[in-house]
């Protein structure tokens, strides 16, 4: 049996980056809409996978579910570091 043992790479096309940030600031301004803390609720998503931290409100939680939680960290790290003057 042979196979290699070779890194796969992965490539994030730049309309799912553009689909995430829209999508985290509809998200976010639906928490808000509805009295939430935006941030914490969202960190609460991500670190759990739980979608009740997001409401059904504006269709949120529909919204953010279409994204890998880990896709969703990679594009927020992303926007952090070039934010702080990271050339990536």
């Amino acid at each position: 049996m042979s196979f290699t043992d070779e890194t796969v790479r992965f490539e994030f096309d730049d309309s799912s980056k553009k689909e995430i940030s829209e999508t985290l600031v509809n998200v976010y301004q639906a928490l808000q809409a509805k009295g939430y803390n935006p941030i914490n609720q969202m960190v609460g998503y991500v670190l759990s996978g739980d979608p009740a931290y997001i409401p059904r409100h504006d269709e949120a939680r529909n919204k953010i579910r279409r994204f890998d939680r880990d896709d969703i960290v990679e594009e927020l790290i992303k926007d952090y570091l070039k934010a702080h003057g990271v050339q990536l």
